[in-house]
């Protein structure tokens, strides 16, 4: 399972990368700091998910820890991504498959 997670995670990347929503700039350290779930109040949703989610599920890959149990980012994607006019089913169908990993379905 660990593989197939990297490998969705590269997949993630690669969509946020083609909808042309892939930062060169980091936020700055107070944004990435944030308490808030998805850090709502300080990031986008593609930004959580390049400086946040992402880098997050490597470390733990990398380092062998365990894993979420439970991950249900397709719903808030859906609702971020209504009406923005974006070809995101590549996006949805990532993320969804990560739900579905890390939430054992």
């Amino acid at each position: 399972m660990r593989t197939e997670v990297a490998e969705v995670l590269i997949d993630i990347e690669a969509q946020l990368r083609q909808l042309g929503l892939w930062d060169r700039i980091p936020p700055s350290s107070e944004a990435l700091a944030s308490t808030e779930p998805f850090c709502v109040d300080t990031l986008t949703l593609p930004q959580w998910l390049q400086f946040v989610f992402l880098p997050t599920l490597y470390q733990l890959l990398e380092e062998e820890q365990p894993l979420p149990g439970r991950c249900a980012i397709t719903p808030l994607a859906q609702e971020y991504f209504r009406g923005a006019g974006l070809h995101i089913d590549g996006l949805m169908a990532a993320l969804q498959r990560v739900d579905d990993l890390l939430s054992g379905e």
